[in-house]
């Protein structure tokens, strides 16, 4: 399942085929994860499973990036972005937060740092489906609330990368060192609510 140049196919069972792969991906891992139970878990043969996806690779970037696409529109949905930047930043602060603590954003943090020396395009693909999106998604909001006067930023790509780097303070490091898994409430209201102080401290309008 490695075909070079491949791409992925969809059909009727493409979405059942990336949940089952999902699973096993999580619990084993990506280069332990095989065909056959993929196959088995997602309910389809392996014919199936080659017709959507001839390469193991393309099959585990879809899946990330339908989880990081899922996590991005379902915070526009829940974020009213014509509230003031700091409420509109917070609450985006502590989605960014909800992916690393949850346990697929942790799972597939590690299978990269794990794969990503013997695939490097493998840590190309996880860059662009993962932090790539979500800094393409804050700078939407970022270049929108500028235009606005809300904002003062000149860099919108760079704001949105400071950004997520102020979010993920503390606990980041904390999380994938393995030194704490989970935090309380305070605890992440407090990276959240300093990252946001931080950022409208450089580029607040006022």
């Amino acid at each position: 399942m490695d075909g070079a140049g491949a791409q992925v196919t969809r059909g009727r069972k493409f979405a059942q085929v990336l949940e089952g792969a999902r699973a096993i991906f999580l619990r084993d891992g990506f280069e332990r994860a095989n065909t056959d139970d993929i196959a088995r878990a997602a309910g389809v043969s392996k014919a199936t499973l080659y017709r959507y996806f001839p390469d193991k690779r393309l099959l585990f970037v879809e899946v990330l990036r339908s989880e990081c696409l899922r996590r991005a529109d379902s915070a526009i949905d829940m974020i009213d972005l014509t509230q003031p930047p700091a409420v509109v930043l917070r609450l985006g602060a502590r989605h960014l937060l909800s992916f690393v603590l949850s346990e697929f954003g942790q799972r597939m943090h590690r299978i990269i740092m794990a794969e990503c020396d013997r695939f490097p395009d493998l840590g190309q693909q996880y860059y662009e489906a993962g932090p790539a999106l979500a800094r393409a998604r804050i700078g939407e909001y970022l270049r929108a609330a500028h235009a606005r006067g809300e904002l003062a930023i000149a860099d919108v790509d760079l704001a949105a990368d400071q950004f997520s780097s102020l979010c993920h303070a503390w606990i980041y490091d904390r999380v994938f060192c393995g030194v704490q898994r989970t935090f309380t409430a305070d605890e992440i209201d407090r990276v959240a609510d300093g990252a946001v102080a931080t950022f409208l401290a450089r580029y607040g309008a006022g």
